[in-house]
């Protein structure tokens, strides 16, 4: 039985990570190591807390012993690392948390991992050949495109906000550990995620949240701003296949190939609520355009082709499935 350190899995995507992760691999333990800052929260991993092979350990990242303790206690064959700050707008009133976190705290994940694990440069030690450190990381590092073109792997970065470039930062730092150290590390770069259990500051649950409350829909601008949506757990299944089977220094990116703009984003939610939760009016006369978010990025896009031919991931959900699967997720939790 191999146990990876799972960091961060209180949060979106980790705690829809999880319950996949246990379900599909059960020669795996799971150590969940999250600080419960607003964006974590338990209650998205009740149908896994009573499961032998899942434990969850209150600690903040940032704090090497407590690290080096885990690491000590459950001596890790991998580590797969979300934790992170990751709303754009608290990285432009508070970027020192954001430089905290995702760098520093990344470089303490890292360098306890390859103290465990390796010897010196190149040399892991007997037995631990194959431990691995998957970093997740946002399509948000490449900056921002114009009306055509994707971004690839080989995309230069240009981050244009505090949380983008904290996270190039962390990349940077992951991928040296690979041509300095030899360590055998992976680095995966997304799309928008969207799904069940997504904190309530972003996007989509915004939108869902404010149409159902009767109140204002803000939408940022023009409401012209493009983004490639992910549902969830397809990025979770990439996740799983990139940790197993992808090469040693190798970034994959992962994309739903949805491209919507955030006011499509807002008429198609409050079109499926006229549907699903009528009223006398339609939800389109709730949306409100807001002043602009500072240095707000165009358009993202992600080519998704590498993951797809190499490790033979696919999404299975579109948009327009994802979108009603996780209305349905927040009209049973309301």
């Amino acid at each position: 039985m191999q146990t990876i350190l799972i960091t961060g899995g209180a949060g979106f995507i980790g705690s829809n990570f999880i319950p996949f992760f246990l379900e599909a691999n059960s020669n795996f333990k799971v150590v969940n190591l999250d600080l419960l800052t607003y964006a974590g929260d338990l209650q998205n991993l009740k149908g896994v807390e009573r499961n032998s092979r899942y434990t969850f350990v209150k600690g903040d990242i940032c704090e090497r012993n407590i690290v080096e303790s885990l690491f000590q206690k459950y001596n890790f064959n991998g580590v797969i690392h979300f934790a992170a700050e990751s709303h754009v707008d608290n990285s432009i009133k508070k970027p020192d948390a954001f430089v905290k976190t995702n760098v520093f705290g990344t470089f303490n994940v890292l360098d306890v991992a390859r103290n465990h694990w390796m010897q010196g440069p190149n040399q892991y030690k007997t037995a631990y050949e194959h431990c691995r450190f998957h970093h997740i990381s946002t399509d948000e590092v490449y900056g921002t495109l114009g009306a055509e073109g994707l971004f690839t792997e080989q995309t230069p970065y240009a981050p244009n906000s505090p949380y983008s470039a904290s996270k190039a930062s962390s990349d940077f730092l992951v991928r040296s550990y690979f041509h300095t150290y030899g360590m055998n590390v992976v680095t995966t770069n997304c799309s928008n995620n969207y799904g069940p259990k997504q904190h309530a500051e972003k996007l989509i649950p915004t939108i869902i949240r404010k149409a159902i409350s009767g109140a204002a829909i803000p939408i940022y601008g023009d409401g012209k701003n493009i983004r490639d949506w992910l549902y969830v757990e397809d990025h979770c299944k990439g996740i799983d296949l990139v940790f197993k089977q992808g090469k040693a220094g190798e970034t994959y990116n992962i994309g739903g190939k949805n491209e919507r703009n955030n006011l499509s984003i807002a008429t198609t939610i409050c079109a499926i609520l006229d549907e699903l939760k009528p009223k006398k009016t339609t939800y389109k006369e709730q949306i409100t355009f807001v002043p602009d978010r500072a240095g707000h990025d165009f358009r993202y896009a992600i080519d998704a082709t590498k993951v797809e031919k190499e490790l033979h991931w696919k999404a299975d959900e579109d948009f327009e499935s994802g979108i009603k699967k996780t209305i349905d997720w927040y009209l049973k939790k309301e």
